[in-house]
């Protein structure tokens, strides 16, 4: 029997995020260090999405004694057409120590040097927009000192 064909994989928009500073709330807690990063305005530009991040959006997160930081963001686009659209990414980053220590540091890192994927639903009310509340997407992120980015891809 041979494997089921992976569902494709298609280019919907590249998310340009600034963040604040990483706000700890202390730990380790419970599961780790339990912190958040305010984000600010940015972009989207793709093919199918558009538009700009509203600011007041919040990626909680737990950097676990493992290395692995689980990440929860949290935030809104707005498009030309005014249609809000929520965003809700759930996913990880993580890499080999020495790469991590320089992310920290807010140096120049490739996205090659470490794993950051996330998991992105969307939900609106907007009528034109309607057919994103179907839609899941994988994003590939990069994370530099102020700012993230982020190419989300349609699962199909």
């Amino acid at each position: 029997m041979s494997a089921p064909t992976p569902p494709a994989l298609s280019f919907m928009t590249r998310v340009t995020c600034q963040v604040g500073p990483v706000v700890s709330l202390g730990g380790p807690a419970k599961h780790g260090e339990r912190r958040y990063v305010p984000l600010g305005g940015g972009s989207a530009a793709g093919p199918e999405l558009n538009g700009e991040l509203v600011e007041g959006g919040v990626d909680w997160q737990v950097q676990r004694a493992d290395g692995v930081t689980d990440i929860a963001a949290h935030y809104v686009i707005r498009t030309a057409d005014g249609a809000l659209i929520e965003v809700q990414s759930e996913g990880m980053r993580h890499g080999p120590a020495e790469v991590m220590a320089r992310l920290a540091r807010g140096e120049a890192v490739s996205p090659a040097e470490y794993f950051f994927r996330t998991l992105v639903r969307f939900t609106t009310g907007h009528p034109a927009w309607l057919h994103l509340n179907k839609v899941m997407a994988l994003a590939t992120g990069q994370r530099e000192q102020q700012r993230v980015l982020l190419d989300f891809w349609r699962i199909g």
